[in-house]
């Protein structure tokens, strides 16, 4: 029997361009950006200092693909003088993802913060 079972199972392209399309259409729906920038702890649900800024979010896929390409957009003049550090991704008010990063800023008004995720579904 151990001889018929396959040593690893691996999904299909087509599932993983299904998974990555369910994802974008059904889990990712606002972000937050932050001045945080330690490790991400799996149990939180909300970056380490949030900002009180709504970022405008762009999602897409790019034709068939595994791959979620995300733009968080942020006007400078609602983040004047600040450093960013951290970027989350949330469905609702649940976090999906947070990437942390060294600090980009302190932002002039006439400057825009754009981040940019990318995700792999394998």
């Amino acid at each position: 029997l151990a001889q018929l079972m396959p040593a690893s199972a691996n999904i299909t392209d087509k599932l993983r361009n299904k998974v990555a399309a369910y994802i974008k259409d059904n889990f990712i729906d606002t972000a937050k950006i932050g001045q945080g920038g330690n490790s991400t702890n799996p149990v939180v649900n909300d970056l380490d200092v949030a900002l009180s800024v709504s970022p405008t979010i762009n999602k897409a896929i790019a034709g068939t693909s595994n791959v979620i390409e995300t733009k968080v957009s942020v006007a400078g003049s609602s983040i004047t003088g600040k450093v960013v550090r951290e970027v989350g991704l949330f469905d609702g008010s649940d976090m999906i993802q947070r990437i942390n990063f060294s600090g980009v800023g302190p932002f002039a008004s006439n400057e825009d913060l754009e981040i940019f995720i990318i995700m792999e579904v394998e």
